[in-house]
């Protein structure tokens, strides 16, 4: 028998406890012996759940256990986690978490503790919810050269963007059905400012490349100003708008990392990912395009991808599972204003597309049925981006207004 503990009785942590309750043989048979709950944490009462009598209050409970030697880490946020899995991570306890803002924050030192202690630190569910995405990448791909990780990577954005595109729903309308269906939290800022993709592109590009990259490295866009036209100019372009996390490896040895909305073509396999859907493209030199697809979120996806980690933990107790990156410093990391692409571009005012050509040169001009008069929609060639801001600023310069820029994804 495996003791473990599950910090956190929230929506993830009462899935974690109900599949461990209620698929007790069939984890028994992948593992030989019985994964017992030992404690909970928690500050609220559950007097109704099956395993009331093992609550605790107190971080102390689990840490002084010796016989718990998996803890699971559901709370969510930096603090108290961060100080919790650190110390049951240097007291040799392994920890699953599925804490992305955890992982993108700490993932380097934590790793580095799991290593000194001879013990495990798993985050399958991290990014994904659950997708299986951060074992295949560390195991089942390791002979690729990754030269690219780009993906859907929430649910809530992506269900907005679905129900523009499909039921031409405003931006705030598909944001509040999103909350009333409880695909998107009272605050969304973590969602539709872009903040949650990047994380999870960050915890990606960490595993792919060896080096920590922390979210403030990451130039990051979120999908508040999108709107209905750009929807439209995107469907006359054969492209649909998503937000995307992607990162891409260089020649010299830098990436090229960004969160931002982005024209995907309707032949890449990325288009047709709708709703509250996540797909994630591995790009490696000996498989091609490999992409992941699933629910990203919600308590038993998320908790599977849990389970998971916690059975695999419970396989290594004495050996130490090679998941790890080194810390970084950013230096590797390209200026978003060397980044090339090319972009969407729509404008207004007087003469904007003979204007438009004199700035950008060749440009290809994108038209819709009932654009107004003065309106021009167009798409640039590829440039670094910080060229594009500038001759953005040349044309708004020559009284042309700039309605909205989006990146062409060469996904």
């Amino acid at each position: 028998m495996v003791s473990v503990a599950i910090m956190g009785h929230g929506v993830v942590g009462s899935g974690v406890a109900e599949i461990l309750l209620t698929h007790k043989q069939k984890l028994f048979a992948s593992l030989g012996e019985e994964v017992y709950i030992k404690k909970v944490l928690d500050l609220r009462e559950f007097p109704d759940s099956p395993i009331a009598d093992r609550f605790t209050k107190d971080f102390n409970d689990i840490i002084n256990d010796l016989e718990i030697r998996v803890v699971v880490e559901v709370m969510g946020g930096l603090n108290p986690a961060y100080d919790f899995v650190k110390r049951c991570l240097k007291a040799g306890k392994s920890v699953v978490t599925s804490n992305k803002e955890l992982v993108a924050a700490h993932g380097a030192e934590l790793l580095a503790i799991a290593k000194e202690e001879n013990v495990n630190f798993l985050f399958e569910a991290s990014v994904g919810g659950g997708i299986p995405i951060i074992r295949p990448m560390s195991q089942c791909l390791v002979a690729n050269i990754v030269y690219e990780v780009a993906g859907i990577l929430n649910g809530t954005t992506n269900f907005i963007l679905t129900k523009m595109i499909e039921e031409g729903m405003q931006f705030e309308d598909a944001l509040k059905l999103a909350q009333d269906l409880g695909f998107a939290e009272r605050n969304p800022a973590a969602d539709i400012e872009g903040f949650d993709a990047c994380r999870k592109i960050c915890i990606l590009a960490s595993l792919a490349y060896g080096k920590h990259v922390y979210p403030d490295s990451v130039h990051t866009e979120g999908i508040t100003k999108i709107t209905l036209d750009d929807v439209k100019y995107a469907e006359a372009y054969n492209c649909v708008i998503k937000l995307i996390g992607k990162v891409k490896k260089l020649g010299d040895g830098k990436i090229d990392i960004i969160v931002a909305p982005m024209f995907v073509p309707n032949k890449s396999q990325l288009a047709n990912i709708d709703n509250e859907f996540n797909g994630i493209m591995v790009r490696g030199d000996c498989t091609g395009d490999v992409v992941f697809y699933g629910k990203g979120a919600g308590k038993l996806p998320t908790a599977s991808a849990v389970v998971a980690d916690v059975i695999d933990c419970c396989k290594h107790l004495k050996t130490r599972k090679y998941l790890y990156w080194t810390d970084g410093d950013g230096k590797n990391i390209l200026d978003y204003k060397d980044s090339v692409a090319a972009m969407y571009v729509r404008t207004s005012g007087k003469d904007a597309l003979s204007k438009a050509e004199s700035t950008f040169g060749n440009i290809s001009v994108i038209k819709k049925d009932d654009a107004p008069a003065d309106e021009v929609a167009f798409v640039t060639e590829e440039m670094p981006y910080g060229e594009f801001l500038n001759k953005k600023e040349a044309l708004e310069n020559n009284d042309v207004k700039v309605l909205s820029s989006i990146r062409i994804g060469d996904l």
